[in-house]
């Protein structure tokens, strides 16, 4: 009898990355089994990343910045194809336009910037003051008795270890709470390669999972139970310093503003001793429709 290879969602996000060049820098990237109604915002920004950094040839410089735009939903039973144009290289600085298709459709394009670091002036801010990861209980805990309403939370792919060191989305509504910042500790849930793109790629992936949570909890709202339309219209991210993904960082995130059915939200990557290493900013589509009285 043949023993049954059961594979771990981080070996699943890894095979994620496993993109297939077709020549001409154009990569495909394929969908996960376990889906959402539509591609997963995060994979798009992770596998775009891993398609750019294919592309590098001169040095090797790491990624410090990406910017990139959500145009339209990607259909989940579609592969996806991701157009490399290269923008420039230089012996310690490169730059990439993204564009992933399906058919004729554009569903995203993204730009990144890779360049080496050098000395010069330095400062950061300091880490919220939270519990650490070991003293807060799994996202599976979080679940227990919301399976349900929350559903497609339940169900996704989790590569991530994630500990809230507040309530999330659905308990801070339960209890009445307004939260206008949410602080998660964040990690792949096991041991990555030792390749540092691949490292960046699991921060993109998991940097689109909890950012845009201070925007409803801010109105004491709950994904998966208020109606509740949410679309991501633009995501960037900032890389500052060396880190690894496989340990724990602080995802600490604010909304400053929601106007005009859109939702801004702010984070910040911190180690676990305290140093900034990643700041990101999303733009959302955000439309709640209350109940009727």
């Amino acid at each position: 009898m043949t023993d049954v290879i059961v594979q771990s969602d981080l070996d699943k996000l890894l095979d994620l990355f496993e993109l297939t060049d077709t020549g001409d820098d154009v990569f495909i990237g394929r969908h996960p089994e376990q889906v959402t109604a539509r591609t997963f915002g995060g994979q798009l920004l992770a596998q775009g990343v891993i398609a750019a950094g294919r592309t590098i040839v001169k040095g090797n410089p790491p990624v410090h910045a990406l910017h990139a735009h959500f145009i339209r939903g990607g259909d989940v039973t579609q592969p996806l194809e991701y157009h490399v144009h290269r923008s420039r290289d230089a012996r310690s600085f490169a730059n990439r336009q993204v564009t992933a298709m399906q058919g004729e459709s554009e569903i995203f394009t993204m730009l990144v910037a890779f360049q080496d670091s050098t000395a010069g002036l330095e400062h950061t801010v300091s880490t919220p003051e939270v519990p650490y990861p070991e003293d807060l209980p799994p996202l599976g805990e979080h679940f227990k008795g919301y399976e349900d309403r929350i559903a497609a939370f339940v169900d996704a792919i989790h590569p991530i270890d994630i500990r809230f060191a507040n309530d999330p989305t659905w308990k801070a509504r339960e209890s009445g709470e307004r939260l206008r910042d949410n602080r998660v500790w964040m990690k792949a849930d096991g041991r990555l390669p030792e390749n540092p793109l691949l490292h960046v790629a699991t921060m993109c992936y998991a940097s689109d999972t909890t950012v845009l949570d201070s925007i409803i909890t801010t109105h004491g709202l709950s994904w998966g139970i208020d109606r509740l339309f949410a679309a991501t219209v633009n995501h960037s991210m900032w890389f500052h310093r060396d880190f690894r993904f496989d340990e724990w960082m602080l995802y600490a995130t604010e909304s400053p503003v929601a106007a005009g059915s859109r939702g801004l939200a702010s984070g910040r990557f911190f180690t676990r001793e305290g140093v900034l290493a990643t700041t990101v900013a999303q733009e959302a589509l955000i439309k709640y429709f209350p109940p009727k009285d």
